[in-house]
């Protein structure tokens, strides 16, 4: 009984293959033509991360979030350190704060052009990181610390977040416009940024620089 289904089974494949017609595959030309005409961004890559992939970049922040959550929950019951050594020869100091700059720059242009070019929120986001960590290599802790209290840094990434959130439900639904992609990528940056701060700052806190 086996045998026939089989052959009953290539038989059919078969006719398909031969009878019936073969669907056209677009070229890849084509498909990045129609996702750059649909989102209307030049950035392909932006329009499928914030667009065609959205759901896929919601979980992504959420792990990001969960992971900030979880260095502060496992570092809450450490000692902090007394002191930190930081890097006091000029050479290095005046290195770290150009590199810092060029960072943070870099930072801001991924994510306030990443929509029309190579880049986007992630990218804005890591440079803006390692423009905080280049810093902190240079800087008292307890300055950063400071600072990031006194800017309200924990509040703007949870803003962050629920922004990005609501704006990618409404995309998920359909309501979006030219608009949508460019304020993801900037939400994204400023939560990945800060975030990195965080960490940053709980890392050099407990562990130190080495």
């Amino acid at each position: 009984m086996m045998k026939w289904l089989y052959v009953l089974a290539g038989l059919a494949f078969g006719v398909k293959m031969v009878v019936l017609p073969h669907p056209v595959t677009p070229s890849p030309l084509a498909i990045v033509e129609a996702l750059v005409q649909d989102a209307q961004v030049p950035n392909t890559v932006a329009t499928v991360i914030l667009r065609n992939r959205l759901f896929d970049t919601v979980s992504e922040v959420i792990v990001f979030t969960i992971a900030i959550l979880g260095v502060h929950v496992l570092m809450a019951n450490e000692r902090p350190l007394s002191h930190v050594h930081q890097v006091t020869d000029a050479p290095s100091v005046v290195l770290a704060q150009v590199g810092a700059m060029i960072s943070a720059l870099v930072g801001v242009e991924l994510a306030v052009r990443g929509h029309v070019s190579p880049g986007g929120g992630f990218a804005a986001g890591v440079a803006g990181g390692t423009a905080i960590g280049l810093v902190a290599m240079t800087s008292p802790p307890e300055a950063l610390q400071r600072l990031y209290q006194r800017w309200h840094a924990a509040t703007w990434e949870k803003l962050a977040v629920v922004a990005f959130i609501v704006i990618a439900v409404l995309t998920l639904l359909r309501w979006e416009g030219s608009w949508t992609i460019p304020l993801l990528n900037v939400l994204v940056a400023i939560k990945v940024t800060l975030g990195s701060w965080a960490m940053v700052l709980a890392f050099i806190r407990y562990r130190g620089l080495l």
